[in-house]
């Protein structure tokens, strides 16, 4: 199949190999071009606008950072909206809020396109490992077209409803969850050092006992022990839980906890954690609030 792959970050990039690896046709197109000349040994032709790449392609695939990066790449001067050719089929894989899933709907229907929302779960390991989680939404027949193509770059795919917004509803509540948790480990945490208890025994004891989770154990060994290369950062995690606000306020619903964590998220970003790993950040997060409470201190260095 002929794809075009925009957007080759952390995510984006494992994702398009997978797909050369499946043996289409892929150009891709990045902002940076010199990570879409690094796939360009693999076999992927490199194209210097959205438009460029997606000019006689049957399907489109976005993985960009955030609804900024997709106006431009979508409905720029060089956009891809107004070049790709009718009955393609646009996959967005990435985060973004629900008005925006909302617009390109609108807007694909207009010009005879097809959308189908398939944001991923999972960390950069995952998606080099091909086994993402895929959330997907949009007309039956569309989402059976992008079916084939989303196979090959997950180990499971969840159809959530047939319009768009209700796949990119669904990746911003489940990253809410995962803001959630791991701010409640970070509280954990932070108690039991408090109780002069080692935070790895802790939680070893809490998670054997209660949860026997394999997904909490992996987000506590990433607070535990922070690798030298994050994933989701501190920013994504404001990005997202801002989206999550947004649509529920669209649909007249207010999330407490969802208040509380954008205060956190932006206290870290300006306490410079904005680029930290996302659960890391909060662990530490957790870790200043928790001092600044004991000591009433108005500066503190973690």
């Amino acid at each position: 199949m002929k794809i075009a792959f925009l957007g080759l970050g952390v995510m984006g990039t494992p994702m398009a190999r997978h797909l050369l690896a499946a043996g289409h046709d892929l150009t891709v197109w990045n902002r940076t071009r010199s990570r879409a000349e690094a796939l360009a040994a693999a076999g992927a032709h490199v194209a210097a606008t959205p438009a460029e790449a997606v000019r006689g392609a049957e399907a489109v695939l976005t993985m960009l950072f955030d609804d900024a990066a997709h106006e431009q790449a979508v409905f720029g001067s060089e956009g891809l909206l107004d070049a790709l050719p009718a009955g393609a089929l646009h996959i967005s894989c990435s985060t973004i809020g629900v008005a925006l899933s909302e617009r390109f709907t609108a807007e694909h229907a207009r010009r005879g396109q097809l959308f189908v929302a398939a944001p991923v779960f999972g960390r950069p390991n995952v998606a080099e490992a091909g086994r993402l989680w895929i959330v997907v939404a949009g007309a039956e027949a569309a989402v059976a077209q992008a079916r084939p193509i989303l196979e090959s770059l997950s180990r499971g795919i969840t159809v959530v409803g047939s319009e768009p917004r209700q796949a990119h509803a669904v990746k911003l509540g489940g990253n809410f969850l995962i803001s959630a948790m791991i701010y409640s480990l970070s509280e954990g945490f932070t108690y039991a050092e408090g109780q002069g208890i080692e935070p790895g025994t802790f939680f070893e004891a809490v998670n054997s006992a209660l949860f026997q989770s394999p997904f909490y154990a992996a987000y506590a060994n990433i607070m535990l022990h922070p690798p030298e290369q994050g994933g989701a950062s501190i920013d994504l995690g404001a990005k997202d839980t801002r989206l999550l606000r947004e649509a529920a306020a669209s649909r007249g619903t207010r999330l407490s906890l969802a208040d509380q964590l954008a205060e956190i998220f932006a206290e870290a970003q300006r306490t410079g954690l904005a680029q930290e790993d996302w659960a890391v950040g909060q662990y530490r997060m957790a870790q200043r609030r928790a001092a600044l409470k004991q000591t009433g201190s108005g500066t503190l260095d973690i």
